[in-house]
């Protein structure tokens, strides 16, 4: 089944350990990686994921899913709050001294080692029965996201990643090491721009158009799901309006340890601006460049 294939990556990644290798919102970072050890915290954060897919793959397109609407208008699920709460049960026992920032229950303790949780990004997704949704979980050291994994249960995929130990994907018992693309020009080069509405919310739909007009191929494939394209050398740029920490912490260090980049849509290092451009690296400034032209 998906949750047992999702289950095995955990178990994969306890041996792929041996393999040699090579604050808080708003002031996010997204880069400058530590050199510290983090693959005990790596194993744990898979754990968590193995926690979390037993508890939202069952209620994926579940007849009674119970949905209801938050006070900014977005919908949270049971399947939302029981995968946070599982999750923080957990860290609770593993890591009681670390602090947990989750989008559904918020923020508590310790912003030096700090959990950050989305248990469902792609909330819309699930409650209609599209599969591509997933849970994100992250560790941020001093604001600076260090360990990362995303799990997609219902399509079978999990990614994840740790400073300085590259990047990986696994499907089923055996994981493959993940790289951004070379692609290294704009004219060749694969985008998503994830939603028109939140480009033209945010005053930008003129360089959305600049844009499509520029690259090969526009789409919008939406949520998390984008941001592992990328870390795979599927695509080459994602951006995005509108995001909280906890939407993108997780794939900050997928992206890096692919060789990819990830800043505000401003060129920042942070999304303090509530935005993220990511890249494959090579194209990054090109991006910048077009975008801001």
């Amino acid at each position: 089944s998906t949750l047992d294939r999702s289950s095995a990556a955990s178990d994969v990644y306890k041996r792929q350990l041996r393999l040699p290798c090579s604050g808080g919102y708003p002031g996010f970072v997204t880069a400058s990686p530590r050199v510290d050890d983090f693959s005990r915290d790596l194993a744990l954060a898979l754990r968590l994921a193995d926690a979390a897919d037993a508890q939202s793959l069952p209620r994926f397109d579940s007849p009674d899913l119970e949905v209801s609407t938050k006070a900014d208008n977005s919908h949270v699920t049971d399947a939302d709050l029981a995968t946070e709460r599982a999750i923080r049960s957990l860290l609770a026992t593993a890591r009681p001294d670390d602090g947990i920032f989750g989008e559904e229950f918020g923020a508590e303790g310790s912003t030096h080692r700090q959990w950050i949780i989305d248990p469902i990004d792609g909330t819309a997704n699930f409650l209609r029965g599209v599969p591509l949704w997933g849970t994100m979980i992250a560790l941020a050291v001093d604001g600076i996201p260090q360990v990362g994994v995303v799990s997609m249960p219902a399509i079978g995929r999990r990614w994840w990643a740790a400073a300085g130990s590259g990047a990986w994907t696994a499907t089923d018992a055996e994981p493959r090491r993940i790289r951004a693309s070379a692609v290294s020009s704009l004219d060749d080069a694969s985008v998503s721009f994830q939603s028109i509405a939140q480009w033209a919310e945010s005053g930008h739909i003129d360089q959305l158009l600049t844009l499509a007009d520029r690259v090969w191929r526009d789409r919008a494939y939406g949520d998390i799901y984008a941001y592992m394209l990328l870390a795979e050398g599927r695509i080459d740029m994602v951006a995005e309006f509108g995001v909280k920490e906890y939407d993108v912490a997780a794939a900050v260090p997928i992206v890096r340890e692919a060789g990819g980049r990830m800043t505000g849509f401003d060129g920042a290092e942070t999304i303090s601006d509530l935005s993220t451009l990511a890249t494959n690296g090579i194209l990054h400034e090109a991006f910048l460049d077009l975008l801001h032209d």
